[in-house]
């Protein structure tokens, strides 16, 4: 296990250096003394974000449909989520997404596209996919299958570290939620 930096580090080319360590990230003037993992780990954060993207857009087009935006991607997979209908809200809610009228243009997009359908009842609209979005969800299942599993082992140590990364990365996103709603204060 490495050493925590004592002091200051210095910096080479955006890795922060010290004897013992070694981190590399995107902002040397926001690593805090305090947690100069966080930055590390922010770094991470940031390039696992635009290769899952990259990932979930070429992966889409493996599956018959190009030009689907991300959050397209992710609402079409929600919304067939153990095919139950579901509200905006609801949506927005699960995926943590703040502006709903970005899930709202998404749905009528996918609505368009023929994937997905809403039900007025009342004045909330319950959306559900359509048997061609069921499919399509179906096809992504396979190109996922097919080009992204052989790269995990499938291993109890495996597993067990991917899921204690997932637990971690869900209790960040409530430190970062709640840092937001500080930062909106100020």
């Amino acid at each position: 296990m490495a050493k925590r930096p004592t002091g200051k580090p210095s910096t080479t080319q955006g890795a922060i250096v010290d004897s013992d360590v070694r981190r590399i990230v995107s902002s040397e003037h926001l690593v805090s003394d305090r947690c100069p993992e966080l930055s590390e780990l922010e770094f991470g954060l940031i390039i696992a974000s635009h290769a899952f993207g990259r990932w979930m857009t070429r992966c889409m087009a493996g599956a018959g449909v190009k030009d689907m935006t991300e959050t397209e991607i992710l609402v079409v997979h929600h919304v067939n989520h153990r095919g139950r209908e579901k509200k905006l809200a609801d949506i927005c809610f699960v995926l943590n997404i703040e502006d709903t009228h970005v899930v709202s243009y998404a749905l009528k997009k996918l609505a368009n596209l023929g994937l997905v359908s809403g039900e007025r009842r009342g004045k909330e609209v319950f959306w559900s996919t359509t048997r061609a979005g069921q499919d399509l969800c179906e096809r992504y299942r396979q190109v996922r299958e097919a080009c992204l599993m052989p790269g995990f082992s499938g291993a109890d140590e495996e597993n067990v570290r991917i899921g204690d990364l997932a637990r971690l990365l869900r209790t960040l996103s409530g430190r970062y939620d709640q840092g937001a709603r500080a930062a909106s204060s100020i």
